[in-house]
């Protein structure tokens, strides 16, 4: 069967799209959410495979810029809706999206690629590895407290609607974007996301709440929720489910979660993606009771290795030769020498020195915004250290102090 595998243009949009809603179980995309994709959309770095008239795959990419460790930003390829239609499996569309946008990903100068995994079995092959994880969480409650720190109950609490609370919202994520590695820094139209309400996508709850923080007559912080109302024969026992929470300081971040867990007629907190070194960890009284789970979250891919590895920051001065093996992108396969000194300055280039340390694009990819040690790696099997003590140094330089969280989907 021969497929056509083509630039995406306004006129294919409406069964781009359809195909889209095939891909991810049918269930047809609301009014709203199809009028904000279309205003987000990037035609030119979408791909489309067609079989006649008929739509069959799917590839999108937002440009992005995402926050790395050392307080630093790198142009991203933010990569979403890839699907392949049920009928068209395991003929090599996936692989030949792949090879396109990776190759026009290059083009443009991104080195980076990062994306969402719907099944994380499927994108290692094309280099991708989860850098990123993902806390939920669902707390009782009815059994515990949140601590309250110096200055909380100074935090003034304001419920606003969330499109009047849109700009103030925007500015706490943006001072707040470039200290997290992983996080994206929101292009224009982005900022209509995070308040976006669609009724399908309440799941039965209120229509979404926001409540602000407010400190000396500034805003230090908000959370967006829905409430879900439930009864049993001994009462309330409804649920409030987050969507997003941030907070500049600890008093304002404490005085958000003591909101929530005292709303009335509710027993139960639930979030779905938190970092996973959340402050409210060490806010609870008992986190035994708050459910912890952790899983993969964002997923990155080094599309030019020397030009990624010189954008971030590093925690400690390095000077390594690496010995990567990348059989998708072949232009980052060899020996590379990484060095950055006390002031964070980094080089990584082309060397035909010894290498020190092996591994494939994949485990560099993992370990790249600092929250996947190459220590933990080499435990598994996938780095080797040829020379002994550069799996420690390079492990030391590539942390980061804070871990790498992707607060919102694409």
């Amino acid at each position: 069967m021969t497929t056509e595998l083509r630039v995406l243009s306004r006129a294919d949009w409406d069964a781009w799209l359809s195909c889209v809603e095939v891909g991810f179980g049918g269930v047809p995309i609301s009014p709203e959410g199809r009028e904000m994709y279309a205003a987000l959309a990037e035609p030119d770095r979408s791909l489309g495979h067609w079989d006649g008239p008929d739509c069959v795959g799917t590839a999108g990419a937002y440009s992005f810029r995402v926050a790395v460790p050392g307080g630093r930003v790198v142009p991203a390829a933010g990569i979403s809706m890839v699907t392949v239609a049920p009928t068209h499996r395991r003929q090599g569309l996936l692989t030949a999206m792949m090879r396109r946008q990776l190759d026009g990903i290059r083009s443009v100068g991104e080195p980076l690629a990062v994306l969402l995994a719907s099944e994380p079995a499927i994108y290692g092959r094309f280099g991708y590895a989860a850098a990123t994880s993902e806390t939920n969480l669902r707390i009782d409650t009815s059994r515990v407290r949140i601590a309250a720190p110096g200055g909380t109950d100074g935090v003034r609490l304001r419920r606003v609607p969330p499109a009047d609370a849109l700009d103030a919202c925007e500015a706490v994520y943006g001072r707040l974007a470039a200290s997290r590695p992983g996080t994206p820094l929101r292009q224009p139209g982005w900022e209509r996301v995070p308040v976006s309400d669609p009724e399908s996508a309440r799941k039965g709850g209120s229509p979404l709440q926001c409540v602000l923080a407010e400190r000396d007559g500034e805003v230090t912080g908000y959370v967006t929720y829905h409430l879900h109302p439930a009864w049993d024969d001994s009462g309330p026992r409804g649920t409030v489910a987050v969507r997003d929470l941030m907070g500049l300081d600890p008093a304002s971040y404490a005085a958000l979660w003591r909101f929530l867990s005292g709303i009335d007629l509710t027993s139960v907190v639930e979030c779905r993606n938190r970092p996973a070194d959340d402050a409210v960890l060490r806010l609870v009284s008992d986190v035994r009771r708050c459910e912890v789970r952790s899983r993969d979250g964002l997923y990155v891919r080094l599309v030019e290795l020397g030009q990624a590895m010189e954008a971030r920051g590093y925690r400690t001065p390095v000077d390594v030769v690496l010995e990567v093996e990348d059989t998708f992108c072949p232009w980052n396969a060899g020996r590379w020498r990484l060095t950055a000194d006390a002031e964070g300055a980094a080089a990584c280039r082309r060397t035909n020195d010894d290498p020190e340390l092996a591994l494939s694009v994949n485990e560099l990819a993992a370990a790249y915004l600092g929250g996947v040690s190459l220590t933990a790696l080499a435990a598994a099997g996938l780095v080797r250290e040829l020379r002994a003590g550069a799996l420690a140094a390079a492990s030391l330089a590539l942390s980061s102090d804070t871990q790498p969280w992707c607060p919102h989907g694409f």
